[in-house]
């Protein structure tokens, strides 16, 4: 691909933008939406006592930046610049290779009411698509222009994806496939694949550490809410089992209280339903549950694989009725007595319109996955160049992420598929330059219409769920 050159005014018409969207998404959201889980971290950074239940490197990071201001409007300026750094720098570089029009899409890509909607609420899944995104804008501005990365962008750009790694439990999927697919070396799939399992398994072993040591948060339990959640959604579907770890009095409790939940795993924590019941198994060493859930998902594999189909059609939203939860950013903060305070009328505004938005297609994780199957295809159908090898390094993040889903997620919140719906998005701009072989095209087309007709279906004919927490606890 030869490089037009264009004029340096003209090529910074993206940056612009994109501070302008900046600035303006911070008015808007000022001084951030507070969550449940905003609430709990934002007390951490107040006592300086920390636990693992929530990333403490986001507390610790909390705390660092409290010195510019109270509540959470320090974070809010962090996930926001970063998220519009990012964009502006990919918009950018796009627009000196001569591509204005993929510019303009990409950050465009930005004010896509889900995306923007759950930036605006500081929580960990919006400071880690604001960190990525900024190394990926990072890595890219250099990487369009054919021009190596300078030894001293390599610092932010270790620094962001470290902190993305500790930022979420599972961002290992993301970071290390980016970066193993962008890496020049190993060069056959086959050895890049093995060099992700490895690094995976690397991060897994030294995440705890960094933790619990560096950054001195208490263990808190939270390593056993997977094999909980599995092992009670196994017992559900082979009841007279005593290969799944709970007792007949514990499975029949789970069963009439209805506590094995596809939607999410917390009726098992709430003492008012399956709590107490699991409490015997709570006090087990983590290690012990996993092989007893091992064990378990080798007696009944197709009680294991209904329950993690089962979760993983709701918390990708697909056959699934119509307003389920979770999906919308909330549009005021969770109550509190720590001095978080919630945006004003106008972010009121934007959060209705983004919950009509989640409603459609564009809120529905499983046609982001349509796409980004697409897209893959229409990437390795192409040959190697820096904006292929960067829409391809997107694209396995994102997917790589959505396939852990199927063996390790408890929640169905649509904020947990956010950088997945993001990285797609920019990669088909990125591949946008030229039309996808026919071929392609149409199985994906195809593919994406069967999703989406299914899922209207669905809505339609499902009845609708509870609308509130205690509703869908039961």
């Amino acid at each position: 691909m030869s490089i037009e050159p264009v004029p340096a005014a003209t090529a910074r018409i993206a940056i612009l933008a994109a501070a302008a969207l900046c600035i303006a998404s911070l008015a808007l959201f000022w001084p951030g939406t507070a969550m449940y889980d905003t609430v709990a971290q934002y007390k951490q950074v107040l006592s300086g006592v920390y636990d693992d239940w929530h990333p403490p490197a986001m507390a610790r990071v909390w705390a660092l930046l409290a010195a510019f201001g109270p509540g959470a409007t320090p974070m809010l300026v962090l996930q926001l610049a970063t998220y519009w750094l990012g964009l502006g720098l990919i918009g950018d570089a796009l627009a000196r290779i001569g591509r204005s029009r993929s510019a303009a899409a990409i950050i465009a890509i930005g004010l896509l009411p889900p995306c923007l909607g759950w930036q605006g609420v500081v929580l960990k899944d919006a400071q880690l698509a604001g960190a990525l995104l900024a190394a990926v804008g990072i890595i890219g501005w250099w990487r369009l222009a054919r021009r190596p990365l300078p030894g001293a962008m390599w610092v932010p750009f270790a620094l962001l994806l470290t902190y993305a790694v500790l930022v979420r439990a599972n961002a290992m999927f993301i970071v290390v496939p980016l970066l193993v697919t962008l890496a020049p070396r190993p060069t056959y799939p086959l050895a890049k694949l093995v060099t992700g399992l490895i690094a995976v398994v690397v991060v897994l072993g030294v995440a705890p550490i960094v933790n619990h040591r560096l950054l001195r948060a208490q263990p808190s339990g939270v390593e056993a809410t997977q094999a909980l959640y599995d092992l009670a959604g196994i017992a559900a579907r082979a009841p007279a089992s005593d290969a799944t770890g709970l007792t007949q009095s514990e499975t029949a409790t789970v069963l009439a209280k209805r506590c094995a939940k596809p939607f999410f795993w917390d009726p098992l924590g709430d003492e008012a339903h399956c709590g107490t019941t699991m409490a015997r198994l709570r006090g087990l060493p983590t290690g012990t549950l996993y092989v007893t859930l091992a064990s378990a998902a080798l007696h009944h594999p197709i009680a294991y694989a209904g329950h993690r189909l089962a979760h993983l059609n709701s918390t990708d939203r697909w056959l699934v009725p119509y307003h389920w939860p979770s999906a919308a950013p909330p549009a005021a903060s969770e109550p509190n007595t720590l001095g978080l305070a919630g945006p004003g009328a106008a972010a009121h505004s934007w959060e209705a319109m983004t919950a009509i938005v989640v409603e459609t297609p564009l809120g529905w994780p499983i046609a982001w996955i349509v796409v980004a199957i697409t897209a893959l295809a229409v990437s390795v159908s192409r040959p190697r160049d820096p904006v292929r090898d960067l829409a391809t390094a997107l694209i396995v993040s994102a997917l790589t992420l959505e396939a852990s889903f199927a063996v390790l997620s408890i929640a169905s919140d649509l904020r947990y598929h956010l950088w997945p719906m993001i990285a797609t998005a920019v990669a088909s701009v990125l591949l946008a330059e030229r039309s996808p072989p026919s071929k392609i095209f149409m199985v994906g087309a195809g593919a994406l219409l069967l999703v989406v007709g299914s899922g209207i279906a669905s809505r339609i004919l499902l009845p609708q769920p509870p609308q509130t927490y205690a509703g869908m606890l039961g």
